[in-house]
């Protein structure tokens, strides 16, 4: 066994990230304070094992940790509760260390049991995470994905401060998944006490606890003063205000009443934020690896012809959608974004071709067309974008009734799978980590197509589940172009499917009072998303 701590690289011939040195606080930083942060929808849940989306995402970041972290702003790696690991000779047993002293926010100290416990009930069936495929390496996850084991075999509690994951096969992402919400520790008692409602009474040992949730207006936040993260968080109280349209919320920052609004700036008001100087220095720009799209789904009949789905890639008009935008996005033509490694550079896509696109529905004895549904989330510009769409599939004869909903019943109707077609945006995929597993898996794999899962075009293609472990088995960094090119191959096979419509990789636009401080990276998170709450701080 190879022990791996805070600092150092791993150069053992296991393609796995570097660790990167813990991070320096800003000196400037003080603590105390408290912070409004706007949504227009309500929070759906704070459980980790289950809470998956744009909104939620940093929320449970900040209540919840992990055995592995990642330098704030940044996609290095860093521990988490683990502060340090062994790893076998042979890459597949890693034993985890973990920090003593850690205590739940309901006083009682963490051990390995709950480390266990909470790996095995995010890969639970019954718990319907939508991220379980993200541990599909460890032994014994197949088992417990058909029903046939209740706990991992993989893994063990060696004593209460170590405990150890043994993966069936070589996984090169593994660290990276014991850094993903899905894997933050959680505390049995807890979650027996309050069943599927612990997503309204979560209870993590992250930098700040729940104190109030009172629904549709606010949840509350306050300092964990016993996180064991020296110095952080920074601020005392943190309100996030619900059922609040994104335009008020913008008109609410320029009075100084709210701090941060968290659906970013209306597309509507773009253009007069960048103008006035006094507002676009409150402006926080960030590169994301991220893609936005149409999910079709294959189990429905005409959608389940592969040739429809083709017409329908070709009919959208993605450089007229990005103008809605205001230009602050790129076309797509596959899921991975450009700065994505095993983006394929090479790969065109389906042209914007509306002649051909009708041939293709004719072909398929469609030429009068069909009727069908486009679920998208309800706030701005979402519903322009939706019609946009609309308007694209009726020259092909496609006929789409937009349904409008709220983020929560768009992810549900996903999720059961009764929903024909979702425009993503404002749930768009946004990598958990930089690496091309992390956009199959969880929207693409057949992991993800289970119900509540979040690969909405229920596509599953076991030959392609096949290639991907075999990827990601690739453990020689030099062999990393070798497993890119696996995964550029796995993508162009799967747009040859065309279970989505990918139509652009945006930019992150947001806004942040004049009063708060920190790196403007912790602001556009690349994988706290969007906020990093536990580093920023109130200057005044």
């Amino acid at each position: 066994m190879k022990r791996l701590l805070l600092s150092t690289a791993l150069t053992l011939g296991l393609a796995l990230p570097a660790l990167a040195a813990d991070y320096t606080p800003d000196p400037n930083a003080k603590p105390g304070g408290d912070i409004i942060v706007t949504y227009k929808d309500d929070v759906a849940t704070l459980d980790p094992a289950i809470g998956y989306d744009w909104q939620n995402w940093s929320m449970i970041k900040s209540l919840f940790d992990r055995l592995m972290d990642y330098v704030p702003g940044t996609t290095e790696l860093r521990p988490g509760l683990a502060e340090s690991y062994d790893v076998s000779d042979d890459g597949l047993t890693y034993t985890f260390h973990l920090r003593t002293g850690v205590k739940f926010h309901n006083g009682r100290e963490m051990t390995a049991e709950d480390v266990k416990y909470s790996l095995d009930r995010v890969t639970n069936p019954t718990t319907q995470s939508p991220g379980a495929g993200f541990f599909g390496s460890i032994l014994g996850y197949d088992k417990m994905a058909d029903g046939s084991a209740t706990s991992l075999e993989g893994v063990k509690v060696i004593d209460p401060q170590t405990i150890s994951v043994t993966l069936s096969h070589p996984d090169a992402t593994i660290l990276q998944v014991m850094a993903l919400n899905f894997a933050s520790v959680v505390p049995k008692e807890e979650v027996d006490k309050w069943g599927t409602d612990f997503g309204h009474h979560p209870v993590g040992t992250g930098a700040y606890k729940m104190t109030d949730w009172t629904i549709g207006q606010q949840v509350v936040f306050e300092k964990n003063t016993d996180y064991w993260r020296p110095g952080v968080p920074y601020i005392d109280k943190i309100t996030f205000q619900v059922g609040q349209e994104p335009i008020v919320a913008l008109l609410r920052l320029q009075k100084g009443e709210i701090d941060i609004p968290g659906d970013g700036i209306p597309p509507a008001k773009f253009t007069e934020v960048m103008s006035n100087p006094d507002e676009a220095k409150l402006v926080v720009v960030g590169d994301q690896l991220q893609t936005g799209y149409v999910t079709i789904n294959v189990n429905m009949k005409p959608l389940d012809d592969v040739r429809v789905r083709q017409a329908i890639n070709m009919a959208i008009n993605k450089d007229r959608i990005i103008q809605i935008i205001n230009g602050r996005a790129v076309p797509a033509n596959q899921p991975l974004p450009p700065d994505m490694p095993g983006y394929n550079k090479d790969y065109a896509g389906y042209p914007y071709d509306v002649e051909g696109a009708k041939a293709l529905m004719a072909q398929a004895g469609l030429a009068d067309g069909f009727e069908t549904e486009l679920y998208a989330m309800n706030a701005d510009p979402n519903p322009r974008i939706a019609q946009a769409i609309q308007q694209d599939l009726a020259q092909i004869g496609i006929k789409v009734t937009i349904k409008s909903l709220d983020q929560a019943n768009v992810i549900a109707a996903g999720g059961d799978g009764t929903a024909p077609m979702i425009w993503s945006g404002g749930m768009a995929w946004i990598a958990d980590f930089p690496d091309p597993s992390d956009f199959y898996g969880p929207i693409l794999g057949c992991a993800g197509a289970a119900p509540g899962g979040w690969n909405w075009s229920k596509y599953c293609v076991q030959s392609f589940d096949e290639m991907a472990t075999k990827a990601d088995s690739i453990a020689d960094p030099a062999k990393a172009d070798e497993r890119m090119a696996m995964w550029s191959d796995i993508f162009t096979k799967i747009m040859a499917d065309a279970p989505w419509a990918p139509v652009f990789n945006e930019k992150r636009y947001t806004m942040k009072s004049a009063r708060l401080g920190g790196d403007d990276s912790l602001y556009v998170d690349p994988v706290t998303i969007p906020v990093n709450y536990d580093y920023i701080y109130v200057k005044e």
